[in-house]
């Protein structure tokens, strides 16, 4: 868990140009940056439904450049800043469209982020495109790319396979935009042009930031991003210059979800980070005894006998468990799921893993 590095910052909207502002926060403080910039999109004229009703586009002067030469020199600039304020294990995302997401890229690789993955986030219900004149513009691309390549980054594999019912996340994202009572509006028109929907950056923040880490926004607009940090447990620093988008963040903001904080529904298990238990502890420690069976397999005949030392023999074979299984298996074997043990508590016969589970159990209780 982070510590608390913007205290003056932390889970409040900093009013400004994030080309300003961030220049003031503090060096390698940030574990993750979220990022929906302008995409200059370059609208050239009004864009009219059939029943001929105007469609609400982003028409704003924050989204509007003199050349695409301004616009690299404006995304080179607050990128560079981004680089300074993440922490070297930090990782930023950039989400735009087609208009800008090149330029962008590049302009990444060129400040020197290593780009992990490219998602391509399909909108499951598209504007359609009015005019006939181009396919339907159905989705959107997000860049995820580290500070340093090769350094540590957070990845939580495990939630992500888990929200995708036990499948590995795909790059692939099937999200409908937003619409319906997510979509803020004030005097029946949007608050803003382009809010992203929450379950985007729900699973941005799940997938690559732990409870507790600093979330930076600098183009903070409405706040999906803190909301969701406030749900999850993360904190958050925005960014933004448009005083009504503030004004609507802060009030969006004041109703959010959050749970006491530290609760353990935000905090996925990973077996890989848990503490390593060699399987002699088992036998020094009496969950399982010296001359005992483990069979080779759920239903193997096979039988090898524990060792006082924590090894294990079988027809010949005399070592770890790891290397007694690659040995019967002539190749790559984890001891742990291979080996079972007769359980006297389900009676049946269980993986040796359960004991490893039992005793790192006690270790808690104690």
């Amino acid at each position: 868990m982070s510590e608390n590095p913007l205290a003056p910052w932390i889970d409040t909207i900093i009013e400004g140009n994030c080309l300003e502002v961030l220049p003031t926060l503090p060096a390698e403080s940030v574990d993750l940056i979220f990022a929906d910039p302008p995409y200059n999109l370059q609208l050239q004229g009004d864009l009219w439904r059939p029943n001929v009703s105007k469609v609400d586009g982003v028409t704003e002067d924050w989204d509007k450049f003199e050349s695409l030469a301004a616009y690299d020199d404006f995304t080179r600039k607050w990128l560079s800043e981004c680089r300074r304020v993440l922490k070297p294990t930090g990782t930023l995302w950039v989400i735009g469209s087609y208009h800008n997401i090149y330029r962008v890229g590049s302009i990444l690789q060129d400040l020197g982020y290593w780009i992990l993955n490219d998602i391509v986030w399909v909108k499951s219900n598209p504007m359609p495109n009015f005019r006939g004149v181009r396919f339907t513009n159905a989705h959107e691309t997000l860049l995820w790319a580290q500070k340093e390549a090769g350094a540590k980054y957070t990845f939580n594999y495990r939630a992500m396979k888990a929200l995708n019912d036990d499948l590995q996340m795909r790059s692939d994202w099937f999200l409908p935009i937003c619409t319906g009572k997510e979509r803020l509006k004030e005097d029946g028109k949007k608050a803003h042009p382009s809010q992203k929907p929450e379950a985007l950056l729900y699973r941005v923040l799940l997938a690559t930031t732990e409870p507790g880490d600093v979330v930076l926004d600098p183009f903070f607009g409405t706040g999906t991003t803190g909301a969701m940090a406030k749900k999850l447990q993360r904190h958050f620093v925005g960014i933004e210059l448009e005083p009504n988008y503030i004004r609507v963040a802060r009030k969006r903001l004041e109703s959010a979800m959050q749970r006491e904080f530290n609760d353990p529904v935000f905090f996925t298990p990973d077996p890989r980070k848990r503490q390593r238990v060699p399987f002699g502890t088992l036998v020094e420690q009496g969950f399982i005894n010296p001359g005992d069976a483990l069979f080779f397999g759920v239903d193997g005949q096979q039988k090898a006998v524990v060792q006082a030392d924590g090894s294990v023999v079988l027809n010949g074979h005399r070592g770890s468990i790891h290397a007694v299984a690659r040995a019967m298996r002539n190749g790559p074997a984890n001891g742990w799921r291979i080996w079972h043990f007769w359980d006297p508590e389900t009676n049946a016969r269980q993986p040796i893993d359960l004991l490893r589970e039992r005793y790192l159990d006690q270790i808690v209780e104690l």
